[in-house]
This record gives C-alpha cells, structure tokens and sequence, in this order.
C-alpha cells in the first residue's frame, strides 16, 4: 500500500487547526463584546462590576463579571485555554509537516539563500520564538502601559521582520512564519499570563486572602491584544492561495497594509460594542486593502504583450519544463502526491484552461516555480506571459 503520511497528516493537522482556530476566535471575540457591553447591575450587586441579559436559541442567559472573585467559588468552573493551546499546536503540528519535513519544496529558495535544511528549520524557530521573547520583552517595559505607543512599536517590529523573512524564505514560507510569530505571541499571552493570573485569582480567592485586581487587569490587556491580532493572522492563514500579495516584489508592504487594514475594521466593532460608531475606521481598513489590490494589480515587471508572437509549442516547452513535475495527474515530484489545487498541465486544453492561473503565478508575480528551483528565466516568463496575453491560441 502507498500510503503518503505528510499529505493525510497535513489534511487532518489542517482540518484540526481550523476547528479549534474557530472555537478560540469565537470565544475571544465573544467575551470581549460581553465585557464592552456589561451595564451595571440593577439594583446594585456587591462585588458585580457589571452585568448583561441576552437571548439566544430561545432561552435567556444572564452573565455577571465580577470586580475581582465572586464571595464564593462555584462547584464548576470553565477555564477557556485548551481552545487556544490546541489551535496552536496543532499549527506547529502543520508547520513542522508542510514547512519544515517538506523545507526543499515548501521554505527553501536558494535563490534568496542557500539554506540546508536543518539551518531553514533553525532560522524558522529562531524567528518564532524570538518573536515571543521580543513581544513578552516590549509588554513588560513601560511601553507595556501605553497602548498606542505599544502597538504602533510592535506592528512596525513585525513590518521589519516580514521584510526580513521575504529577504530569506520562499513567499508562502515567509508569510507563514510571520503568522506563527503572531500566533505563538498570542498562545503565549493565554498560557504565560491571561491563565496563571487567573489560577493566582482563585488560589486566593480559596485560601481567603485579598485578589490582586492588577491580575486581572493583565489578563485583560493581553486579550485586547490578541483581538487585535486575530483578523491579520486569519489572513496569513489563507494567504498562500493569493500569490498575487505572497509573490509581489513588495509583500512585506502589502502584507503591512492588509494587517493594518484588519486591525482597523476590528477597532471599529471594539468600539461599535461601546456603542461608539466610528465609521472612519471601517472606512480606513477598507482603503487600506483597496490599496493593496491597486499595488498588486500592477504591471507585472515584464511587458510580456510587447513581445513578437509566441507559438504554442514554446510556451507549452516551458510548462513541461517548469510545472508538469507537479501539475500532472501523477507528480513525479518528491513531496506532491497530486496537482496543486488539482490543476493538470498535462494537455494543450489543459493549459489553456488553466492560463489565468499560470499567468497570475508564474509571469505576474513569479511566485511559481516554488522557489524557483527549476530555474526558470525572466525570458521564459516573458515568453509565456506573451503566449497568455495573445490569446493562450493552441492549435
């Protein structure tokens, strides 16, 4: 039996990320409506700092938060965290099987840098973990206590590292460890602070002795962290089926612009939840990402249309040289057990149907062959872009 490990392990690590990635965006964006939309309790509850009644699947739910621990612990207690530790192993999980196993096909672009495998992985890991050491170091400075100043800082840090990542790594490789940085930043948060405070608050609460409302306080502000962060890592999630920003020359940038653009829509609904409309934020995140489309939608670097006609034969020379070890019904290449996005180049009707495609990554944004381990010129792409761009006419 040919049973291919990393494509079922990918499959199920993928399919399990998302359903936890789901359960753990859900609960964070829930609870911080519900802490922006608390009112105070009528009448007056010792200890309540505010209250909220809400209907839903037809009964009424009545959630109270308290100033710092209820006067007495109940029976049962939900501790919301095995949502966000899932999420982020499960990520790791899939990092590991797509981007480090596969780091020759996946991570590596020799045309950057020549990387062995095992110094891919480290650089990968250094980055990540580095990233968490960076984010825990600017929290706990004073700059901690100065939100604005804060996340301007850290967005700019992470600008800086997504340059530095596409300077090193393949398009989808770099952008991928930019959302595992963010990712493990935001676990870190849950695991490292928003939990522990919680267990101090209760072990105090148990033991009698006063609750420490900075505890609380904290936990609070790295969720307004991580609500913050949460639309820019959802983009990177799916961001390798967008070659069109992955492989542009300016990614780092567009990347930038899209996450800025994602953390001012979330703003808007923050204070949408106060019940402050500030439409120039919805307005903000939306010009922002039309930006990036006007960017991206530039004149690739090659006028291929210029060129004098292309026959059929030489564009279709090129696709059996650069993308039929992968896109064929049987992939002689290591790694791929079947077409990328089941897309076949094997036949002249094949390539024709699929020609927007090859157009968008191979010529408009160069983003294909992964890599570019084939070597594929600028001539080349010239010559299939022409070909694309006078018809895509076989014979």
């Amino acid at each position: 039996m040919d049973y291919d490990f990393a494509t079922w392990a990918g499959l199920c690590l993928r399919w399990l990320h998302v359903i936890t990635g789901v359960a753990w965006i859900g609960a964070s964006f829930y609870f911080v409506w519900l802490d922006n939309n608390l009112r105070d309790p009528v009448p007056p509850k010792d200890g309540v700092k505010g209250e909220l009644w809400a209907v839903h699947g037809g009964g009424f739910y009545h959630s109270q938060k308290y100033m710092t621990a209820p006067a007495h612990m109940p029976d049962h207690l939900h501790w919301f965290k095995w949502e966000a530790y899932t999420t982020w192993l499960s990520g790791f999980g899939l990092l590991t099987v797509l981007y480090y196993v596969q780091a020759p096909i996946y991570l590596i672009d020799t045309a950057k840098h020549a990387f062995t495998q095992p110094q891919a992985i480290g650089v990968g890991l250094a980055f990540i973990f580095g990233g968490l050491l960076v984010y825990e170091g600017l929290c706990r400075s004073p700059l901690g206590r100065r939100p604005r100043a804060f996340g301007v800082v850290w967005f700019l840090t992470l600008t800086a590292t997504t340059w530095a990542l596409t300077q090193l790594f393949t398009d989808r490789g770099a952008f991928i460890h930019v959302g595992a940085i963010i990712g493990t930043c935001m676990v870190g948060n849950v695991f490292l602070i928003i939990i522990p405070n919680q267990r101090k608050i209760v072990a105090d609460m148990l033991a009698g002795r006063p609750v420490d409302p900075r505890l609380g306080a904290m936990g609070k502000q790295r969720s307004v962290h991580n609500t913050h962060m949460t639309l820019p890592v959802i983009f990177i999630m799916i961001s390798n089926h967008y070659a069109v920003v992955t492989g542009h020359p300016l990614a780092w940038l567009l990347l930038a612009m899209i996450s800025a653009g994602g953390v001012s829509i979330r703003y808007f609904f923050i204070l949408k939840h106060h019940g402050t409309i500030r439409h120039d934020f919805l307005f903000y995140g939306a010009m922002l990402i039309f930006a990036v489309s006007v960017i991206a939608s530039g004149k690739p670097k090659t006028d291929a249309a210029s060129l004098s006609p292309v026959p059929f034969s030489t564009a279709q020379a090129i696709v059996q040289k650069h993308c039929v070890m992968c896109h064929s019904p049987a992939p002689t290449h290591a790694g791929i057990p079947a077409p990328p996005l089941g897309a076949s180049y094997d036949t002249p009707a094949h390539i024709q149907t699929y020609a927007p495609k090859i157009y968008e990554r191979a010529v408009a944004t160069s983003s294909m062959p992964l890599g570019n381990e084939t070597g594929m010129t600028d001539e080349e792409r010239a010559q299939l872009g022409a070909w694309i761009k006078q018809g895509a006419k076989i014979p």
